[in-house]
């Protein structure tokens, strides 16, 4: 099949649509990397004044809700040519959802895309399978017998009994989970209980006199396949039209990705709802041949920026008993104890990075993405390896939080945890001859459960520890997730218990001051919100305390 790539187009009018003719099967549209809502406007919903993944890291080459507009522009420049919505985007908003920008409950982007179909997940199998099935003369409704696509039923057509010989399972319509809130975290339950590919029904949910229906996802790709994939003669760089430097690809452009998928199943996280729980590994020989590739490159400068995936630390880990796997509810592998038929083996891992670091032209190897500290402490092999050969100095790991109730919201092992992987890096480090390397860690501010008293114990741990974050991660509800239901619904999706959501944004302002409580610009929040909680023990110069019960001088202009 021949593919021409329209990047980024000027979608103010269908112009741009236009200049490679009309296809020949159908336009396939992407919002890009990441939900279009999430790239352009923080946490405060204010908007961002750049964009990484964009030619000058300019902000606003792509529109809001870029499928939706991307498609319109397609169906208005050739009208009817099919067009497949895929990506993050569209994988997160297959069914009704909470939009945290418009603060109110959204239908299927099928319906607002007008979309002939919606591909969610990675989609390699399903991309080329449409395109051979529409290529040999089948029509776009031929398609709703594929895995990992969601279509919509006009008002005349009835729903399917089954698929696959599994019933198609109704939730609860758009008009129910848009006026009701424990309706829409039992339809969150529900939905997230069919995510793994090996037993779950298909999904329908009537929105007025349509219905959306969601087939299971995809199996996931074999060894074989991912190294196919992979393989393939990519060109490693930029889309030709665009002339000025992407700051995510200049990050990005000498890594390595070993794998897909995890199976830690953070409720804040969307990689599971994406990518799945599962996680696929490529061939030893195929990242090595991937890391020769870029070796020879006479522009590469001998280091690689990352091994790795959505977790440095997954590859080759799986279930090791596939009978269990195929009817598996849990949707985390390790909390909240590690499941006992977990392959958690490090030792695949040690292998591959210590064959690419052999070959010619490699200076060094850095794993950039986060490490999963629960697993990684199951091999003192793995941490000497981390520590001797790939860090950079300072190591990315996501403890998220302290108190023991928002880690449970969030599906995050106890802070313990933390507190015994760095000891273990500190000796690990110094064992190897490097006592400077450190760790730094990222903590979320506004989780759902997360209340200024979370937040003041959070600051302490801080204090106490030495840790002083240059950077607040504020909690943003991506559609689809299980924290962003938490955050709309106030409810656990899980036990119907009420949870606390700092929704205002005079507490997201204290929680985020809370957590950079050393910050001058931050004393009178932290004093307003010590005050509010009661804990003006925590003001004075003792050690403990987060501030003084003096102002700090402000320069005088």
């Amino acid at each position: 099949f021949r593919v021409a790539i329209l990047s980024q187009p000027d979608w103010h009018s269908a112009e741009p649509w236009q200049q490679f003719g009309r296809p020949r099967l159908f336009f396939a549209i992407s919002a890009g990397n990441m939900d279009s809502m999430i790239n352009h406007y923080t946490a405060n919903k204010k908007i961002r004044s750049n964009d990484a993944y964009s030619p000058g890291g300019k902000a606003r080459l792509r529109p809001d809700r870029a499928s939706l507009v991307y498609t319109q522009r397609a169906k208005e420049a050739f009208p009817g040519i099919p067009v497949v919505v895929g990506g993050v985007e569209a994988s997160l908003r297959r069914l009704a959802h909470y939009d945290y920008w418009s603060d109110k409950v959204r239908r299927s982007i099928l319906l607002d895309a007008k979309a002939d179909i919606v591909v969610y997940g990675m989609g390699e199998r399903p991309i080329v399978e449409i395109a051979t099935r529409l290529a040999s003369g089948s029509s776009v409704k031929d398609l709703r017998t594929q895995r990992s696509v969601a279509y919509v039923l006009g008002a005349k057509e009835i729903v399917p009994e089954d698929f696959e010989g599994k019933k198609i399972l109704p939730l609860p319509s758009y008009e129910e989970v848009k006026a009701d809130k424990l309706t829409f975290s039992r339809a969150t339950a529900l939905i997230h209980s069919h995510t793994n590919p090996f037993r779950s029904h298909a999904l329908s949910q009537k929105h007025g006199d349509q219905t959306v229906i969601v087939n299971p996802p995809d199996y996931p790709l074999s060894e074989q396949e991912m190294d196919d994939v992979y393989g393939l003669p990519f060109s490693r760089k930029p889309h030709p039209t665009y002339t000025e430097k992407i700051p995510a690809f200049e990050m990005i452009k000498d890594s390595v990705t070993i794998m897909r998928g995890c199976f830690g199943g953070c409720n804040f996280c969307s990689i599971t709802a994406h990518q799945g729980k599962i996680v696929q590994s490529r061939s030893e020989t195929s990242i090595l041949t991937e890391v020769a590739s870029i070796a020879r490159d006479k522009n590469f400068k001998g280091m690689i920026s990352d091994m790795g995936g959505p977790t440095a630390n997954m590859y080759k880990m799986r279930c090791s008993r596939p009978d269990i796997e195929a009817k598996c509810r849990r949707p985390s592998c390790l909390m909240p104890v590690k499941c006992p038929v977990l392959n958690s083996d490090h030792r695949p891992l040690i292998k591959v990075l210590k064959k690419a670091r052999e070959i010619p032209g490699i200076k060094k190897i850095f794993v950039a993405s986060g490490v999963r500290m629960d697993l990684a402490q199951e091999s003192s092999e793995y941490l000497r390896e981390l520590t001797e050969h790939h860090v950079s100095g300072l190591l990315k790991v996501a403890p998220e939080h302290v108190a023991p109730e928002v880690l449970r919201y969030m599906r995050k092992p106890a802070i313990s945890n933390f507190s015994k992987f760095s000891d273990a890096f500190k000796n690990a480090s110094c064992a190897v001859g490097k006592p400077k390397q450190y760790l730094v860690p990222y903590f979320i501010a506004s989780h759902p459960g997360s209340d200024i008293h979370a937040m003041i114990e959070l600051a302490l741990y801080l204090k106490r520890s030495g840790y002083r974050p240059e950077q607040v991660q504020d909690f943003i509800p991506a559609p689809f997730d299980i924290s962003t239901s938490m955050y709309y619904t106030g409810l656990d999706p899980y036990t119907e218990k009420p949870v606390h959501v700092a929704s205002g944004l005079k507490e997201r302002k204290y929680q985020r001051a809370l957590m950079q409580y050393f910050v001058p610009e931050n004393y009178y929040l932290v004093k307003e919100a010590l005050i509010l909680a009661g804990r003006q023990d925590l003001i004075g110069s003792h050690s403990d305390a987060l501030i003084s019960a003096k102002p700090p001088r402000t320069r005088m202009l």
